[in-house]
C-alpha cells in the first residue's frame, strides 16, 4: 500500500503544469499516469510505462466509465447526421422566414433564446445561433461583437448545465471515477451551485434588457451604427463557412432533440425500477442518444434524404471527429485512477484541512480552475484535471461534494470563456463574423464582472456551507 505524501500529488501537478506550458491535454494527462505508476512502482520507468497502460485498458473493465466513452463517440455521429441531413440549416431557414423579429431588441433576444434552446453541443449551438442571427444584426445596424458575446455567453453556460449531453457525460464519467456513490444526483444537485454560468446567462439578458455596452463594447457598436462592420471593413462570411452544406428540414434536428429529452428521464425511472434518483446516469445518457439516433435515421429513410450506407460514414465521421474528447476521458479517467491509488486525495486533503480555512476552499478552486482553463482554452481538459482532485478533497473531509463540483465547472467555464486560444471563442466569433481579438476584448469586461460575482458567491457559499 503507497503511504500518501507529497509525491502523490505530482502527477496531478506535471499533468497541469504541462497543459498549461504545451497546452496538449491527451499528452500531459498521458506524462501524469506514467509517472504515477513510476511511483507506486518504486520509480522503475520501464514498469511504470507498462503499468500505465495497463491502467488506461482497465478502464474499458468499468461498465459506467465504457458507457460514457461510447456516449461521447455516439453524440459526435448523432450530430454530424443532424448535419448532414440539412436539420441545422433547415432550422435556420425556418426562423429567418419569420417575420416578428422587427427590431434591434427582439433580434438579440432571439440570438440569447437560440443559444439557450439548443443545447446538444456547444459549438452547434454557437453555429445556429450566428447564422440566424448575423444578417439581423447587420440589418439593424448592431455590433457582430456583440452578438458574438451573446451566443458565446449562452453555449457553454447552457450546456455545463445539461446531464444528456457530452458535457454532462464527461462531467459525470470523471465523478464517478471519483468514487462518488451517485455521480448523476451530485452533477444535478452543482446545478443550481454553478455560479459563474448562471451569473453569466442572467447578466446577457440583463444586457440586452437595458441595452448595456462597456468600454470596447460601446466603441464597436458606435463603429457599426457608421456603418462599418469591422475596424478593418473586411468582408463578410459565406454560409459554408459555418458548415451549413444543404437547407433541409427543421424537424431533423427538433424531433431527435425531443427524442433525446424524453428518453432521459424515461431511461432513469427504468434502470432505478421505478426511482429516478436511483436511475444509472451512464446508462441514462447512452439510451437517450441512441433513441435520438435512432428516429435521426428513421426519419431519413423513410423520407429517402440518404442511403444507409452513406448515414453509416456520415454518422462514423462524426463519431472520429469526437475521438479526441473521448481518448482526453478515457485518459483522465486512467490518471483519476492513478491519484486514488497514490492518496492523492488523502494527501491533498489534509494539506487542506491544516493550512487552508475551509471558507476559502470553493473561491481558491474556481480560481484556480479558471487559471488552468484560461491558459490552455479547454474547460474540457480542466475538467479531467480539477474534477477528481476537488471531488477526492470533498470527499476526505467529508463535505458536500456538489459544492466542489460546482467551483471546478464554473471555474473551467470562466477561464474557456474569456481565453483567446479557447475554441468556442473562436467559434463564436466564425459563427458571428466579427474579428476574433476583438470579441475577446469585447467580451472580457462583462465575463470579468460575472467571474468577481461568482467568487463572492462561492466564498459565501463556503461559509453558509461550512
Amino acid at each position: 500500500m503507497y503511504e500518501p505524501n507529497f509525491f502523490s500529488l505530482l502527477p496531478s501537478i506535471v499533468a497541469i503544469i504541462l497543459a498549461i506550458t504545451t497546452r496538449q491535454v491527451i499528452i500531459s494527462l498521458g506524462i501524469g499516469i506514467w509517472l504515477g505508476n513510476v511511483l507506486l512502482n518504486d520509480f522503475n520507468l520501464f514498469t511504470g510505462m507498462s503499468d500505465g497502460i495497463n491502467n488506461i485498458v482497465s478502464v474499458f473493465t468499468d461498465a459506467s466509465d465504457t458507457r460514457v466513452l461510447l456516449f461521447t463517440l455516439i453524440i459526435g455521429g448523432l450530430i454530424s447526421t443532424i448535419e448532414r441531413l440539412g436539420g441545422v440549416s433547415g432550422l435556420i431557414s425556418y426562423l429567418n422566414r419569420k417575420t416578428w423579429v422587427d427590431s434591434e431588441a427582439k433580434a438579440q433576444w432571439l440570438a440569447y433564446f437560440t443559444g439557450v434552446f439548443i443545447f446538444i453541443e456547444s459549438n452547434i449551438t454557437l453555429l445556429v445561433a450566428g447564422a440566424i442571427s448575423r444578417p439581423l444584426f447587420d440589418k439593424f445596424r448592431m455590433s457582430r461583437e456583440k452578438l458574438a458575446y451573446i451566443i458565446d455567453s449562452t453555449s457553454s453556460p447552457i450546456c455545463i448545465m445539461i446531464p444528456f449531453n457530452a458535457w454532462g457525460a464527461l462531467i459525470i464519467g470523471l465523478s464517478s471515477a471519483s468514487n462518488i456513490d451517485n455521480p448523476l444526483l451530485v452533477f444535478i444537485y452543482a446545478v443550481p451551485l454553478n455560479l459563474y454560468p448562471i451569473i453569466v446567462i442572467l447578466f446577457a439578458a440583463c444586457v440586452i434588457a437595458f441595452n448595456i455596452e462597456l468600454g470596447a463594447m460601446k466603441k464597436a457598436q458606435e463603429r457599426t451604427k457608421s456603418g462599418r462592420i469591422s475596424w478593418s471593413d473586411s468582408g463578410k462570411l459565406s454560409s459554408s463557412e459555418h458548415g451549413v452544406e444543404r437547407i433541409g428540414q427543421a424537424r431533423f434536428m427538433i424531433l431527435p432533440i425531443c427524442a433525446l429529452l424524453l428518453f432521459m428521464p424515461i431511461s432513469l425511472f427504468i434502470t432505478g425500477n421505478g426511482n429516478f434518483i436511483e436511475g444509472s446516469g451512464s446508462t441514462s445518457v447512452l439510451w437517450s442518444v441512441l433513441a435520438a439516433l435512432a428516429v435521426c435515421w428513421i426519419l431519413a429513410l423513410q423520407g429517402n434524404q440518404i442511403s444507409l450506407d452513406e448515414l453509416m460514414r456520415v454518422f462514423l465521421k462524426g463519431a472520429g471527429d469526437f475521438l479526441p474528447i473521448a481518448v482526453i476521458l478515457l485518459f483522465a479517467l486512467a490518471l483519476g485512477d492513478v491519484a486514488g491509488a497514490l492518496g492523492a486525495g488523502s494527501y491533498a486533503a489534509s494539506l487542506v484541512g491544516d493550512n487552508v480555512n475551509t471558507t476559502l476552499l470553493l473561491p481558491i478552486l474556481f480560481l484556480l480552475s479558471s487559471f488552468i482553463a484560461f491558459s490552455i482554452g479547454s474547460s474540457w481538459g480542466t475538467f479531467a484535471i480539477m474534477i477528481p482532485i476537488a471531488l477526492q478533497i470533498a470527499l476526505e473531509l467529508d463535505l458536500q461534494t456538489s459544492l466542489f463540483l460546482a467551483a471546478v465547472l464554473s471555474g473551467s467555464v470562466f477561464g474557456d470563456h474569456s481565453s483567446p486560444i479557447s475554441d468556442t471563442t473562436v467559434v463564436a466569433s466564425l459563427a458571428s463574423g466579427s474579428d476574433h481579438i476583438e470579441h475577446v476584448r469585447t467580451q472580457l469586461p462583462y465575463a470579468l464582472i460575472c467571474a468577481v460575482l461568482a467568487t463572492v458567491g462561492f466564498f459565501l457559499l463556503s461559509w453558509l456551507a461550512f
